[in-house]
């Protein structure tokens, strides 16, 4: 018997997979909205522009599921400190593997997992990068170059992230296509 798990990691189209998100958030209520998305695209985005040797579906398919129990409230610290690893004990329910739900746990450091799956850095710098673009209720978006520092040398600092560096550069040269 196919697994949710199969289903949504057999459809290589990323539009599609959001399709599935968007029926998933319906039928249970899991977390999926714009900034989902954005990251989401982000990812793509940044997987298709550098050289990684990472499977693209499944950093994608984690993108959309790794946020899967986010609160919408971020005053309720304990939520905000567990939802990842609430996360990944849903998606295991789901069928998804360990080494998969593992991934989505390390989209923040909360969990204290070690070592870390190199695809969980793509989603931990998409996610904090991507969340800082945004406004949020408490602030506005950050401008892109604002939002690099901080990532840099507040969040990410003293931390190891495999592709900090390989992201920057992407970033810039993406400012540069733009401008």
């Amino acid at each position: 018997m196919e697994t949710f798990a199969d289903y949504i990691l057999s459809e290589t189209d990323w539009i599609k997979k959001m399709e599935i998100m968007h029926y998933l958030k319906k039928k249970t209520g899991v977390f999926f909205d714009k900034s989902v998305i954005f990251k989401t695209y982000l990812a793509k985005l940044f997987l298709e522009n550098t050289e990684t040797d990472l499977d693209k579906n499944v950093v994608l398919t984690a993108c959309l599921l790794c946020n899967c129990k986010k609160t919408e409230n971020p005053q309720d610290l304990s939520k905000v400190k567990s939802y990842a690893k609430d996360g990944a004990e849903y998606l295991k329910e789901l069928g998804f593997s360990d080494r998969f739900c593992k991934i989505c746990e390390e989209v923040n450091r909360y969990s204290g997992s070690t070592p870390r799956e190199k695809e969980s850095d793509v989603l931990e710098l998409v996610d904090q990068f991507g969340g800082m673009l945004l406004d949020r209720p408490e602030r506005i978006a950050f401008k892109v170059d604002e939002a690099l520092v901080l990532l840099e040398y507040r969040n990410l600092k003293d931390k190891e992230n495999r592709y900090l560096e390989n992201f920057k550069d992407f970033v810039n040269e993406m400012q540069q296509i733009l401008v």
